[in-house]
């Protein structure tokens, strides 16, 4: 396997804030001697683990990247800005990792136009704005819509609300505490049309992020005409990750239904059912 690590500050000339800090590592698999027949292009996803806005979670960001190279995807891992700094900070890192992956796809043995977004948690929060403002003012000077916009969003036990029974403090350090600002970003009233299909998964007795904040965004994307999939898993606490002994110590797996750990086989069968796969360059899609 082949990792690579960037700057994303440096590597796209993007303006850093006093502080600010992203480093994308690229997880690329290996390579076998079927791959040498034919030049093949790959699918990529970026990946953004969770930590309430306060910090990036390891658990959710190389033991992730591992299950999608072993299904040979590129994987690329964002580890972004978090509080002091508020909004738009980290969605401009997002969106300038989305461009750095595209522009360099052909040095990743990419295809630019197979690019996902999953995020965890507070990440999942991020990556539904990378998904739904990816026109929006505060990304504009970074690149085209186009090349900001994921193919496809994977939304993993998701903070998505700005009200109710949410995860308060996610909500509080992306706004700030400005309450305006946390409104514009209930991810419920961001979804749009034109934005790419998305898989949730969710366990229905989450502590941290009640699962309410999966099912109203699934209402959403059902009334604005978005292809989704939704899985609300019947037992599991919150940042199970994927939910084995690469996260947990076997000794100290959490209890969870026994369907919990299928979650990413389960959200690649869809991201290929919407077109993202493995396949020969050239080949009509």
């Amino acid at each position: 396997m082949r990792i690579d690590r960037f700057d994303i500050y440096k590597e796209t000339g993007l303006h850093r804030p006093q502080g600010a800090a992203a480093e994308l590592t690229c997880y690329l698999p290996q390579e076998t001697e079927l791959w040498g027949v034919k030049k093949r292009l790959r699918p990529a996803v970026l990946i953004l683990p969770g930590g309430g806005y306060e910090y990036c979670s390891a658990r959710e960001a190389e033991p992730v990247a591992l299950q999608f190279t072993a299904r040979g995807w590129a994987a690329y891992v964002l580890v972004y800005s978090c509080a002091p700094h508020v909004f738009p900070t980290a969605l401009r890192e997002a969106a300038a990792a989305m461009r750095f992956i595209r522009e360099n796809a052909p040095r990743y043995g990419v295809d630019p136009h197979m690019v996902a977004a999953i995020g965890f948690s507070a990440g999942g929060h991020l990556c539904a704005t990378l998904g739904t403002l990816f026109d929006a003012p505060e990304v504009a000077d970074i690149a085209a819509p186009e090349a900001i916009r994921p193919d496809a969003l994977g939304l993993c036990y998701p903070v998505t609300l700005s009200h109710g029974r949410t995860h308060a403090g996610s909500i509080e350090n992306v706004s700030g505490g400005d309450r305006a600002l946390a409104d514009r970003l209930s991810i419920e009233k961001l979804v749009r049309p034109d934005m790419c299909p998305v898989f949730l998964w969710h366990t229905r007795d989450d502590g941290s992020v009640p699962c309410r904040s999966s099912l109203l965004v699934a209402v959403a994307l059902e009334e604005a005409g978005v292809p989704f999939a939704l899985h609300v898993y019947a037992h599991g606490q919150h940042g199970l990750s994927v939910a084995d002994e690469l996260v947990f110590p076997s000794y100290a797996l959490p209890e969870i239904s026994a369907d919990v750990p299928e979650w990413y086989g389960t959200m690649l069968r869809f991201f290929k059912e919407k077109g993202l796969r493995i396949h020969d360059e050239g080949e009509k899609q």
